[in-house]
């Protein structure tokens, strides 16, 4: 398939960053089914001109592309192939695009098991947080077959500024893996620096600038330490339960290839022990309490 035919998109997952994106799908004309648990996410998916269901399987009739934007794998899975899964309604040639962070062992067992049924998997997670899903400015990684990331290219561009092509099948959810790995250890260490910094007397502010000016600036420092964590608003829009599960995926990778990488162990070791300790739907800014909560035994 190399020629995106049937503008019918069923987009399963409507949070945060599903409606914002099915937005953008819309006013690039697609027409779009959606669906969600929630009734107030398929309300707000409606509002927002989608067609809203309970189940996959709903969403997906005569739909020639799937979107998933879960949790996780084993969500996607249970999506795709569980009662009232979305595959059964999809004839050959409909392609599936996972755009969650999932497993890529996972997404490659979910692709042959679509494949023997005619139907294509791209995997394409999204780097970017809610306001550029809201500005269709995502940095998509996208992995699977040439001829389907050709396909489904034009839908992805209606959703995203960047697009990478990372390669076979998986690539793309390991790349999102190993990139919220270093996300997360920037933004222990720049958390670290300030409760540091702010022991020793340095005013926060002060730190923050400093930081931004200097080789210490990254995401946290520029958009989050002051935004939301000296403001104590715990708003950034992203779970600590899904930030430690991706940089678990990432260490699981790493063991699956053998590697010993010992700041990816400690950095996936430090957000997990976090989220145990707090709930996993809390701000992943609010591993900054975490922090402060050791450092105070100290």
């Amino acid at each position: 398939m190399t020629e995106l035919q049937n503008r019918t998109i069923a987009l399963i997952g409507l949070g945060q960053m599903g409606v914002p994106m099915g937005q953008n799908l819309i006013a690039a004309g697609y027409q779009l089914r959606g669906c969600d648990l929630s009734t107030i996410a398929r309300d707000a998916f409606e509002q927002a001109g989608g067609t809203a269901f309970v189940t996959p399987a709903a969403a997906a009739e005569g739909a020639g592309v799937v979107i998933t934007m879960l949790p996780n794998s084993r969500i996607v899975r249970d999506a795709l192939f569980g009662e009232g899964g979305a595959a059964a309604r999809l004839t050959p040639g409909a392609i599936v695009i996972e755009m969650s962070s999932g497993e890529p062992a996972e997404t490659q067992r979910i692709g042959e098991e679509l494949a023997a049924a005619g139907i294509g998997l791209v995997d394409a997670p999204v780097s970017g947080g809610r306001k550029r899903a809201v500005d269709g400015t995502l940095t998509i990684m996208a992995g699977g077959a040439p001829d389907s990331i050709a396909a489904v290219h034009p839908v992805l561009e209606a959703m995203a500024g960047t697009i990478f092509l990372t390669g076979g099948l998986g690539s793309g959810h390991a790349m999102k893996s190993i990139n919220n790995y270093v996300s997360g250890a920037g933004a222990a260490a720049a958390m670290e620096a300030l409760i540091l910094g702010r022991r020793f007397g340095l005013d926060p502010g002060v730190i923050v600038d400093i930081l931004n000016a200097s080789t210490g600036r990254n995401n946290t420092t520029e958009n989050k330490l002051r935004q939301f964590i000296l403001s104590e608003s715990w708003a950034s829009g992203f779970a600590l339960g899904l930030m430690a599960k991706d940089i678990g995926i990432a260490a699981t990778l790493a063991q699956n290839l053998e590697l010993e990488l010992p700041v990816l162990r400690g950095i996936s070791q430090l957000w997990s022990e976090a989220g145990q300790s707090l709930d996993q739907s809390a701000d992943h800014t609010e591993l900054f309490c975490y922090l402060e909560k050791i450092a105070a035994k100290s």
